[in-house]
């Protein structure tokens, strides 16, 4: 972490200095009248856009929520090991891990053949498998990740807060306007107010406001899909028990009694059972059954037959009903007219896909989902981009959806199916599949396809371990300047600065010659798009990875371009090289680099591997930097 750049500030570092002047104005009835940005629904998806610009003083943001405050209990509560990559870049997946509970191993159990009518663990798997990420697979009260994007809110800048007891009951867009062509009607939902109405005009509208979102009724979406009738009990609980598995995840198959998931939730108490109630017909809905938590709690103790399950409290629970859906866009652009208008209105989370929790992705990829549009946001609202980059959003979600929704629909359904025979080697078939799902519920099999922001694989064999359009794994280096083991890919930090990693070969002169290049070539990204008095680093950020011990480059004159000054009193940036690291692996090995060429790995602000080039390729990034840049 890096601060003091221009004067000491005493005091938590994550509390950053208020702006002088905000974007955001208040009116006459404490609301503003115009803003850039809109959003709508406090969840994760919302929260998570609300954090990114907040950082943004220049842009007037909003985010509303019907609800009172925030929340404090219920819901989703599984990160997958992607979200905790991305939570680094937020700079909170530390205190994430410190407070979660990890989940290391899930286990299986399917009736006894003995005595069917009692459980019996038939397997255990590792959850994550080795190598996939240097994060783990941990559960938390959803509650508490909106919390940390609350706190970078409240501590950004802006000092953003949501305005609560507001919900959008509609969107109308002047696809002609250019001032603030989206208007918004906002609805009052606090006793005294309730029903009162409100507008405000927007530049971009964002919808985060869930399955029955207003904002995709009003710019013509609908989810489209169906529903397994099967209505499932979910519960947050304490009990005593003597179910040996209780603090591991377990997935329980019952012989005629249904299926149960059993996650321990962080704290070293608490629960949380998703549990198989009944099916429905195709015309029934699961409030028709009038079903309790009593109804979840018996079911429960059938299927943990012959373990006792004793509930002492009840934190939280719901009854729902397993669906999978997905909309047929993102924005309000109209099919096939990309070339005529660029997005105002996008939706993002339920709004957009709804699926069961069985994969634990619901609020993973509703994250992953404003994590690619907040920095695209802020590009073009900052004049770095052009309206087009926001086409971008639709086409790359609706993809990663559609991957979520294909797989939660196999999954769910092997969940809730009858305890079949093992395979060949043993293995049951619920065991098998999750074993093969592990890349996809660790939330990394997303490939964006090539396009303006990520390039074609012409180079990838110079570096095999980071496929582009994929996520950028991270690896362990040394910090050269202060000999500190660390996490490569931590360095990316949310915003919307894009990340070029140098890898050196083992002649560096292609090195020096590319950093001559970005130094003093007019078409070098650092020069075309850096705007006067910014540091050179303040868009794209230049980090070199060398072979070498770090004590055998100690006392290497690095390059201006890797040693910067930055800041009113032109500080250096002591922070941009990096050795193998030899102990805890070589990142070389690790990721596939050619050492005899080395090779730059262009990186996205989403921490997404857009581009693999030969380190002689001056050009080519260039002219891929001019088609993202404005």
């Amino acid at each position: 972490m890096q601060y003091h750049l221009n004067g000491f500030t005493a005091g938590d570092p994550d509390v950053l200095e208020p702006a002088k002047t905000n974007a955001r104005q208040g009116g006459a009835n404490g609301l503003p009248q115009k803003v850039d940005v809109l959003i709508a629904g406090c969840g994760p998806a919302g929260l998570c856009l609300a954090a990114q610009l907040a950082g943004w003083p220049q842009i007037a943001t909003m985010i509303v929520e019907p609800k009172s405050g925030p929340m404090e209990k219920g819901q989703a509560d599984g990160i997958s090991v992607r979200s905790m990559e991305m939570f680094q870049a937020f700079g909170f997946a530390s205190k994430v891990k410190r407070e979660s509970i990890w989940i290391n191993e899930t286990t299986f159990w399917q009736p006894d053949p003995a005595a069917p009518q009692m459980i019996k663990r038939v397997g255990r798997v590792q959850d994550v498998a080795d190598g996939l990420s240097e994060m783990p697979h941990v559960l938390i009260n959803q509650a508490r990740v909106h919390d940390m994007y609350l706190g970078i809110m409240r501590n950004a800048p802006t000092r953003l807060e949501p305005d609560y007891c507001l919900q959008v009951v509609d969107v109308v867009v002047d696809p002609d306007g250019s001032d603030h062509p989206v208007t918004v009607t906002l609805e009052h939902t606090d006793p005294g107010r309730a029903g009162q109405l409100e507008t405000v005009r927007a530049n971009y509208v964002v919808g985060c406001d869930g399955a029955r979102s207003n904002v995709r009724r009003a710019i013509g979406g609908k989810l489209h899909g169906d529903a397994a009738h099967q209505a499932w009990g979910v519960m947050d609980v304490l009990a005593v028990t003597d179910f040996p598995d209780i603090r591991m995840k377990s997935i329980i198959q019952s012989v005629d009694e249904g299926s149960i998931m059993v996650l321990p939730r962080e704290g070293g108490y608490l629960l949380r059972l998703y549990v198989e109630m009944d099916k429905l017909s195709e015309t029934e809905r699961v409030a028709d059954r009038g079903l309790g938590v009593d109804d979840i709690i018996v079911k429960a103790q059938r299927i943990l037959q012959p373990y006792a399950f004793e509930v002492k409290n009840v934190v939280w629970w719901s009854i729902y009903e397993i669906g999978h859906r997905l909309t047929d866009r993102f924005d309000d652009v109209p099919k096939g007219d990309t070339t005529g208008r660029t997005p105002r209105v996008f939706t993002a989370g339920d709004a957009c896909h709804t699926h069961s929790p069985k994969a634990g992705q619901g609020m993973n990829v509703s994250m992953g989902d404003t994590f690619n549009l907040g920095w695209k946001l802020i590009s073009v609202l900052n004049g770095r981009a052009s309206a087009d980059l926001l086409h971008s959003y639709s086409a790359e979600r609706w993809q990663a959806a559609k991957g979520l929704i294909d797989y939660d629909h196999k999954w769910s359904r092997v969940i809730g199916a009858a305890p079949d025979k093992a395979d060949a080697q043993g293995m049951p078939r619920v065991q098998k599949l999750f074993v093969e799902g592990g890349e996809f519920t660790a939330g990394l099999t997303i490939k964006y396809e090539p396009s303006a922001l990520t390039g074609g694989e012409a180079s990838q064999g110079l570096a095999t371990g980071y496929e582009v359009g994929r996520r950028f794994h991270s690896a362990p280096v040394v910090r050269i300047a202060d000999a500190k083991p660390m996490q490569l890919g931590h360095v990316i930090e949310a915003g919307v600065r894009w990340t070029v990693f140098v890898f050196a070969p083992q002649d560096e002169t292609p090195v020096q010659a590319l950093c001559d290049y970005l130094q003093s070539d007019a078409n070098s990204p650092l020069n075309a798009f850096c705007r006067k008095g910014e540091d050179m680093d303040a868009l794209v950020d230049i980090r070199a990875i060398y072979q070498q011990d770090a004590r055998d480059l100690i006392d290497k004159q690095m390059h201006p371009v890797l040693r910067p000054a930055k800041g009113q009193f032109g500080l250096t940036d002591y922070e941009k090289v990096f050795c193998a690291d030899q102990k805890a692996g070589d990142i070389f090995d690790m990721r596939g680099i050619d050492r005899v060429q080395g090779c730059m790995v262009v990186v996205r602000p989403d921490q997404y591997v857009a581009q693999v080039l030969p380190l002689g390729a001056q050009d080519v990034l260039s002219a891929f930097f001019k088609g993202v840049f404005a």
